[in-house]
């Protein structure tokens, strides 16, 4: 909410781009419509019109319309203020959890909800940055470099999205991780040199975390396993384990114990040629002092 002159301007969609449901996630359109139902309700229960309710929430009378349709997600901090404002009694707040994860695309809460059962995870990438190591701005970069383009308010979906992701880090007891990354990606200043710089000190300071093991692939080796493309690990505490790789198995996720074997082996491979962790943190020290 903010103020000019005294006068309160109410937020509109301009103002928070990114928050629109997507039509093809069906049990992100169901937990939204509940939602914004169970609003209109209890506005109209207490005989509240929705400009009022706007006013109230800082929020233009149209948005309020459009999350009581289910076509807007509503904000965590909007539905703590309405459930305040109504009276809910706590109703619309229980809301946020489903409400947050419908902010993310289903891909991405499903790739989300893998990783954070699995107690080891290992990433070898080529082509970007692990999304679990991007900074937001570095990731917002990525996003913004796309073609044919995505609209500001995707970029900014997606942006939070992969954020979120990296609540691995602070999972308890913490997964191993490893992550082994080309050098050609900590040389390439995505976003800018402020950006740039940003993403390589997130980098040591991951790499420095008891449970992180983080690699460079030096250019100068010439042939390795991963040539064709990203490799991903994931094991479970049942002793089950996924994998996937650009170069294997067309690409697609595979459980079955001979193809991960594969995968493993590839992986293991990457590791042993890359640098040792010390001088995979010594070298990015040393980018980041060129900078």
């Amino acid at each position: 909410m903010s103020v000019d002159g005294g006068a309160q301007r109410l937020k509109t969609e301009a103002d928070e781009p990114g928050w629109e449901v997507d039509p093809d996630d069906d049990w992100g359109v169901a937990v939204v419509a509940t939602v914004g139902r169970q609003l209109r309700i209890r506005r109209e229960a207490v005989g509240m019109r929705a400009a009022e309710l706007g006013t109230a929430t800082g929020y233009g009378e149209d948005l309020i319309y459009k999350i009581e349709s289910g076509k807007r997600i509503p904000r965590p901090e909007f539905l703590d203020r309405a459930d305040e404002v109504l009276g809910a009694g706590g109703l619309l707040s229980a809301m946020k959890e489903d409400v947050a994860k419908v902010r993310y695309p289903k891909k991405v809460r499903d790739l989300a909800g893998v990783e954070g059962r699995a107690v080891e995870i290992g990433v070898y990438v080529c082509n970007s940055i692990s999304g679990l190591l991007q900074t937001p701005d570095h990731a917002r970069a990525v996003f913004e470099s796309r073609q044919p383009p995505y609209s500001q308010g995707e970029v900014e979906r997606l942006v939070v999205a992969r954020v979120a992701r990296q609540s691995v880090f602070e999972r308890d007891p913490a997964p191993s991780l490893g992550f082994v990354l080309e050098e050609a990606l900590l040389r390439r200043p995505l976003g800018g040199t402020l950006v740039w710089r940003g993403q390589l000190e997130r980098l040591l300071e991951v790499g420095r975390l008891r449970n992180v093991t983080l690699q460079v692939m030096p250019t100068h080796v010439e042939v390795h396993p991963g040539l064709d493309g990203k490799i991903e690990l994931l094991k479970f505490v049942d002793g089950t384990a996924t994998g996937r790789s650009d170069g294997a198995f067309n690409g697609r996720p595979v459980m079955d114990p001979r193809q991960v074997r594969i995968l493993e082996l590839r992986y293991g491979t990457i590791r042993a040629q890359a640098l040792p962790p010390r001088e995979s943190l010594a070298f990015i020290e040393k980018l980041l002092g060129e900078t």
